[in-house]
């Protein structure tokens, strides 16, 4: 998962690469951020996860044994150790692209070190992009209907409540999206920080009453749970995986945090304070088994203290729910810049910080289907179902990427890369296999929402390169153009002509057609190529290469990183330093339209070539996405079958 939220000093982080080098108060700036962003989802699973880990631990028993609670117990706290601190804070933090971390990241450095013939790379890193979605549509759900079920706990008068008020307080959440989330960002860290110090501290009571909890510190209770119960142990785990929801986020922030400051905020602040609750929880049940109805709530004392403690919970679920919502917008633009999906409007909410973006398209489904589930659904427990299949679908996939990573970039022996990815690898295939158990009590949800964005970031990338292979057997060389022009050219007008194309190499669409329908040529023309970089960021030094090919034809090349949103005249004004002489008000800019026909022979079924058609129309104005100004803008309109 990953979030554009609450970045103290963002550029520190990027700026010497892996962020590790900051002043101890930007290290603490950094690492109090980290526990607001990146652990608002893992901090939040308290309020759930043990809860249905005991009751599918139970079985036909019902009443929750000593057995059943030390074993669950003790299987939550290794599922920290192992996947979390192993996985991901000790390895795969290693494991970044210029800095930045997450999904997509590790496909483009995968592919990188892969080189020519990672079309595998790339379905890895669809299926695992498409996965988030789901996460991103079930975590404000399940979140936020869990702390508001807190309520009933304080009374029972507030049970009917519960929904709409889930429902009122998600419709408040994405319709303040818009105005950028900086301000509020600002209480993320100190608000999980109390959050994760309440938790802990509820906890250390019933820890004392009942210390044979600490038994479960011993993963011997963790193993022989499992072999002694079968498939009700195997359907355990997949509700134990619910305690490391959120583990991908450790991962996807690290570009905005730095490593350190997030293995810092991990092992001294969030690791502890959630060993501690999750025994608590355990130590609670021992001694009142009829406490597992609502273990977490019930660590706190009945009356205002319970009352004040869904309000944190609230708080600190909308936390969470924010972390993951932003996590969509930058996924999706990264999915955007690297050719998965159209392009949508992009708005920037932080003059300060370009990570800080809303993208209206995404907001409105995201809210729609969040809605949906809580509708749908009407509790915790329900969701919970929904929750794993997702959450570990991305984690196996991070896995076998990683060991590309390791094995091509990092230089070590397949062997070796093998033995150190395997045993997370058969963990995470262990919690997805045992979370399939589930996929008829509500986890066909997210696989039904991530294989419709497979689905879409699929066709759309397939469809693109057909397009492009047909239009440029149908395109004019551009050196030979060139040269005609050049040897014959025709009746010549003041100023400077841009042409936006995809292929530096044919004449541009709409350069044919201007000489076609005007029969008048510029004085400078340029034929501009926009390029996305396989790294987050490129160098300002490098985002431009100018080369010219005749006395008034030149080639202009501009480069971004798949992290960042391309600005066509502000990376021009570069080109300046280099000698070409830009001025934005004697220029225009020359973009082709294209309407887009099945053809009867496309090499796509003819459902799909619908799809990429509608998907083509969807997509937000080039003009808009590259922040050209409107008004110098000419645009040729063209009909292509595909």
């Amino acid at each position: 998962m990953t979030s554009d939220v609450a970045v103290p000093a963002p550029e520190t982080a990027a700026a010497n690469g892996r962020g590790d080098a900051h002043t101890t108060v930007g290290f603490g700036a950094l690492t109090l951020g980290s526990i607001g962003v990146v652990y608002g989802d893992i901090g939040t699973s308290p309020l759930y996860a043990f809860r249905e880990a005991v009751m599918a631990a139970s079985g036909a028993e019902g009443a929750p044994t000593t057995v059943a609670v030390l074993g669950v117990v003790s299987l939550i706290l290794w599922a920290l150790v192992v996947v979390v601190t192993l996985k991901y804070v000790v390895i795969l933090l290693r494991a970044d692209n210029n800095g930045e971390g997450g999904t997509l990241a590790l496909m483009a450095l995968a592919q990188r070190a892969v080189g020519t013939g990672g079309a595998t790379i790339v379905l890895l890193g669809i299926i695992s992009g498409a996965l988030f979605y789901g996460d991103a549509v079930i975590t404000p759900a399940v979140s936020v209907l869990s702390a508001i079920e807190g309520m009933k706990d304080v009374t029972l008068t507030f049970e009917p409540y519960i929904v709409p008020l889930t429902v009122v307080i998600l419709v408040v959440l994405f319709a303040v999206q818009s105005r950028g989330t900086a301000r509020v960002a600002a209480f993320f860290g100190p608000v999980m920080c109390v959050w994760f110090a309440v938790i802990a501290i509820a906890a250390i009571g019933p820890i004392v009453r009942q210390p044979q909890v600490l038994l479960a510190l011993n993963p011997f209770y963790a193993v022989s749970f499992m072999l002694h119960h079968g498939i009700i142990g195997f359907v355990t785990l997949g509700a134990v995986f619910l305690a490391v929801t959120g583990a991908e986020a450790l991962y996807a922030d690290l570009g905005h945090f730095g490593k350190r400051p997030i293995q810092t905020a991990w092992l001294f602040v969030v690791l502890p304070s959630l060993a501690l609750n999750y025994l608590g929880q355990g130590a609670l049940v021992l001694g009142d088994p009829a406490a597992i109805e609502s273990p977490f709530f019930q660590l706190f004392p009945q009356g205002w203290v319970r009352g004040g403690m869904v309000v944190l919970a609230t708080a600190a679920t909308v936390i969470a729910s924010q972390a993951v919502i932003t996590g969509a917008y930058s996924l999706t633009r990264q999915a955007i810049q690297l050719g998965l999906l159209p392009r949508f409007e992009i708005r920037h909410t932080s003059e300060a910080h370009s990570g800080q973006i809303f993208i209206p398209r995404i907001n409105q489904l995201l809210l729609v289907a969040v809605i949906l589930m809580v509708l749908l659904f009407r509790s915790s427990s329900a969701l919970a179902s929904a929750y794993g299949i997702a959450v570990t679908g991305t984690m196996v996939v991070t896995g076998l990427m990683g060991f590309v990573v390791i094995w091509k970039a990092w230089k070590w022996s397949a062997l070796g890369a093998a033995a150190l990815i395997a045993p997370f690898l058969f963990l995470d295939l262990t919690f997805l296999a045992a979370n399939l158990l589930k996929v008829f009590e509500g986890g066909w949800v997210p696989l039904a929402l991530g294989s419709l964005m497979i689905l879409l970031m699929y066709t759309w990338r397939r469809g693109s390169r057909l397009l492009f292979e047909k239009s440029r057997k149908l395109e004019f060389p551009l050196a030979d153009l060139v040269a005609m022009l050049e040897k014959r050219p025709p009746q010549r007008v003041p100023g400077t002509a841009v042409f936006l194309t995809s292929d530096p190499l044919s004449a541009p669409t709409a350069l044919m057609h201007s000489l076609k329908h005007y029969k008048v040529l510029h004085e400078k023309n340029v034929i501009l190529t926009i390029e996305t970089a396989q790294t987050p960021r490129i160098d300002p030094a490098e985002r431009v290469r100018l080369e010219q090919i005749s006395p008034t034809f030149s080639k202009v090349r501009l480069k971004f990183g798949f992290m960042e949103s391309p600005n066509v005249p502000k990376a021009l004004a570069i080109a300046r330093k280099l000698g070409w002489q830009f001025d934005i008000m004697s220029t225009s800019f020359f973009l082709s339209r294209r309407a887009l026909k099945p053809a009867a022979h496309s090499g796509m079924p003819r459902w799909q070539d619908r799809l990429f058609i509608s998907l083509s129309r969807s997509a937000n104005d080039a003009t808009d996405y590259f922040q050209i100004p409107s008004g110098r803008v000419v645009e040729v309109g063209t009909q292509v079958t595909i």
